[in-house]
């Protein structure tokens, strides 16, 4: 069965790190651009951070640029969101997918869902003191 796993979710103090991982089960994840997606209580799924499938293009939104890094792992078939300074308002569920529309082999496309598949379940994130 085709599909991503998310975890390294958790209850975290603001200011403080996780590191969620993406992996895939039934294929291979490197061909694909990934996005991380989040949807914090009552609100719509926003895109989070992105990158190519070579992993040489990466794009954030802007709410998360310069604490949100993503980078990927071939041997391991993943993909890492390191989140540094938490903030509560990062609160809510991670998702990420496989960007199958496009060839973005140095560059992601965006964070058109339409454009994604093999949703995992998501991982929770809680940012609180």
């Amino acid at each position: 069965q085709e599909q991503l796993v998310e975890s390294g979710g958790g209850l975290v103090q603001p200011g403080g790190s996780l590191r969620l991982a993406c992996a895939a089960s039934g294929f291979n994840l490197n061909y694909y651009a990934i996005g991380w997606f989040r949807q914090a209580p009552g609100k719509e799924r926003e895109g989070v951070a992105c990158i190519s499938s070579s992993g040489q293009g990466t794009n954030y939104t802007d709410s998360v640029k310069d604490r949100f890094t993503i980078s990927r792992d071939s041997a391991k078939n993943t993909v890492y969101l390191q989140m540094n300074s938490l903030k509560p308002e990062d609160t809510g569920v991670y998702f990420c997918a496989a960007d199958v529309t496009h060839v973005a082999l140095y560059y992601c496309k965006g964070y058109d869902e339409m454009w994604y598949k093999y949703w995992g379940q998501g991982t929770q994130v809680t940012v609180s003191s």
